[in-house]
C-alpha cells in the first residue's frame, strides 16, 4: 500500500490539543503530534474493536507482549523477555512513578539540557532536585560534556539520570561510544539510568538507534527503558507505554508504586492498536521516514536560502527540529511574539527546554509538505520585514 502523507487532515474543532488550543489563524507546528493518518492496519484493528460494541475492562493478552518483543528484536536487535515489560499509560507518568519508586525527598536527578520540558516537572513534583549536565553546541550539533557528567554523578545525592535517547529537542542519536561512557559513569557512581527511548523508531538515514540496555549486562540491570508506539504511529491519545525493567528488584519496586496509584487495566483500544502497529505497521513507517527526510531537506534548504540568520541544528532522529534564532537578537519572549502574533506560526519556545534553549525554537515537521511550506513562508515574511525595520 502506498500512503498519502500529502493529504490534509482537518483537525480543528476535534478536541485536538495541537490545533484547538491556539487561535484559529495560527498554524500549529509545536507539540509532538503528527498531522498524518496512522497506518491502515491500525485503523482496521480499531474499527474491528469498535464494531464489537463492547468496551469493558481489558487485559494484555500474550499476543500483545509478542508484538512488543518481535518489534524490538526486528527493529533494534534487542531481545526482550515478557516478564521485563511493565505497562503504564504514558511515558511521562511512567517517569514520575519511576522517580517516586527510586528516590527520597531531597534526592537529585540528572538531566541534559536543553531537554524535553516535562523532565523538569517530574523531578521537582516528586520532591527531588534537578542537576543539569548541559549539552555543548559544537558546529551546529550537540555533544555531551563528560567531565561535567562525571563530576555531577559523583554527588552521592544523585540517584537517577534521565537519558533522552534519541534526544528531544536537539535531535541527537547517541552513538554506542557515547552510551558506553554514560553507562560506565553511572555504574561507577551507582546512578540508575532511566532511558526515555520513545522516539527510537524515528531515525534518519545514516544513523542507528542503540537501546541503552542492550549494550551489556551491567547496563541492562542498571536501567529502566521507557517505550511506546505513540510517537512512531501517532497514537498518543490511546495512552499506552511499556517499560523495559530487566532488574527484578527495580521491577518489584515500580510495580508496588503502580499498585498504590491504581494503575492497572489499559485503554480498551490501545491493546488492538499496539498489536496492529508492531505486527503490521513497518511499511507505513518506512514510507513515513522517507517523507520526513523530504520535509527535513526542504526545511534546511529553505532556511539556508531565505533566512540565513537562522541555523538548523543537525538532526539525526525525531521529527522535532531545533533551530538557532539567536542571530535575530531577540529574547525568547520577543521571538515568541514575532512568530505567533506576527507570523501566525506556533513553534515551541526554546527557553522551556532549559536556560540554554533561550533564542531557539523547536519545529514539528511531521505535517503535509503544503503546511510546512506555508509555515516557512509566513516566517520568512516577518523576518524580512523585521530586518528591513532594523
Amino acid at each position: 500500500m502506498k500512503y498519502n502523507f500529502d493529504e490534509i487532515i482537518l483537525r480543528r474543532n476535534t478536541n485536538c490539543i495541537k490545533w484547538d488550543r491556539g487561535a484559529e489563524d495560527v498554524l500549529p507546528m509545536w507539540v509532538a503530534d503528527m498531522d498524518f493518518k496512522t497506518a491502515q492496519p491500525i485503523i482496521d484493528a480499531l474499527k474491528g474493536k469498535l464494531d464489537s460494541g463492547v468496551f469493558g475492562y481489558t487485559l494484555h493478552p500474550d499476543v500483545y507482549y509478542d508484538a512488543i518483543i518481535g518489534w524490538w528484536e526486528r527493529r533494534h536487535n534487542f531481545t526482550l523477555k515478557k516478564d521485563w515489560l511493565v505497562f503504564c499509560p504514558g511515558v511521562v507518568p511512567a517517569l514520575s512513578y519511576i522517580i517516586r519508586a527510586n528516590t527520597c525527598q531531597g534526592d537529585k536527578v540528572l538531566l541534559q539540557s536543553p531537554v524535553y520540558y516535562p523532565f523538569y516537572r517530574v523531578i521537582t513534583n516528586n520532591g527531588c532536585q534537578v542537576v543539569d549536565n548541559p549539552l555543548k553546541l559544537v558546529h551546529e550539533s550537540y555533544e555531551i560534556d563528560f567531565e561535567d557528567l562525571e563530576n555531577k554523578a559523583s554527588d552521592p545525592k544523585v540517584k537517577l539520570m534521565l537519558l533522552c535517547s534519541p534526544h528531544n529537542p536537539v535531535g541527537r542519536v547517541w552513538t554506542r561510544e557515547e552510551l558506553i561512557r554514560i553507562g560506565e559513569i553511572c555504574e561507577k557512581h551507582k546512578v540508575l539510568v532511566i532511558a526515555d527511548e520513545i522516539h527510537c523508531d524515528l531515525i534518519y538515514k545514516g544513523y542507528k538507534h542503540i537501546p541503552f540496555a542492550s549494550i551489556n549486562e551491567g547496563f541492562l540491570m542498571n536501567s529502566i527503558t521507557c517505550t511506546a508506539p505513540s510517537k512512531t504511529f501517532n497514537l498518543a491519545g490511546l495512552q499506552v507505554s511499556n517499560l523495559i525493567v530487566p532488574n527484578k528488584e527495580l521491577r518489584t519496586k515500580l510495580k508496588q508504586i503502580l499498585v498504590v496509584n491504581e494503575i492497572g487495566e489499559p485503554n480498551v483500544f490501545s491493546v488492538n492498536a499496539l498489536i496492529a502497529a508492531y505486527n503490521y505497521g513497518e511499511e507505513w513507517l518506512t514510507q513515513l521516514m522517507e517523507y520526513l527526510e523530504g520535509n527535513l531537506k526542504y526545511l534546511i534548504d529553505f532556511v539556508g536560502s531565505n533566512m540565513p540568520a537562522l541555523k538548523v541544528i543537525k538532526t539525526e532522529g525525531t521529527y522535532l527540529i531545533w533551530v538557532d534564532c539567536r542571530a535575530l537578537g531577540k529574547s525568547s519572549k520577543e521571538l515568541n511574539t514575532l512568530l505567533i502574533k506576527n507570523a501566525k506560526v506556533w513553534f515551541n519556545d526554546g527557553s522551556t527546554f532549559g536556560l540554554n534553549g533561550e533564542g531557539f525554537v523547536r519545529i514539528n515537521i511531521a505535517c503535509p509538505r503544503e503546511l510546512l511550506v506555508e509555515g516557512l513562508n509566513r516566517i520568512k515574511g516577518v523576518i524580512t520585514e523585521n530586518n528591513s525595520e532594523n
